[in-house]
């Protein structure tokens, strides 16, 4: 089992990278440049990303997996109150393939995108609040 110190530098590596993908994610969608299903796919990858930051926190190993509502369901088994973040995490996840290859997949607009990082912003907030109690 990783040490306290370990586990400390591993969530905050998670979390580092997590706001690298906050940084594009609220510069693309300040100037609408870019594409819109770009912004979808890095606020998915943020919120996973944070979802992995607490469950490093917790000292709670996970399958190397996208889909975030399998994420809040390990971060509820340890602190039900993430059951709050279900329905932005099932919203989330459809991002990680839709975004990424072509194919029948809806086209993606700003409204989508700011949508996105509207549900990326409130898990961020939620988790951090979490790992800083």
């Amino acid at each position: 089992m990783p040490n306290k110190q370990d586990r400390d530098h591993n969530a905050k590596e998670w979390l580092k990278k997590a706001h690298q993908d906050e940084i594009s994610v609220l510069a693309l969608l300040k100037n609408n440049i870019g594409s819109p299903s770009v912004v979808c796919f890095l606020s998915q990858q943020m919120a996973e990303k944070l979802l992995k930051a607490y469950l490093v926190h917790k000292v709670k190993d996970f399958p190397k997996i996208h889909q975030l509502d399998r994420l809040v369901k390990m971060c509820t088994e340890i602190d039900d109150s993430f059951e709050v973040l279900k329905d932005d995490a099932i919203y989330l996840t459809a991002f990680y393939v839709t975004t990424r290859y072509p194919g029948d997949y809806p086209d993606f607009n700003w409204k989508a995108a700011k949508s996105a990082g509207d549900s990326a912003k409130k898990i961020k907030n939620f988790v951090l609040s979490k790992i800083n109690e």
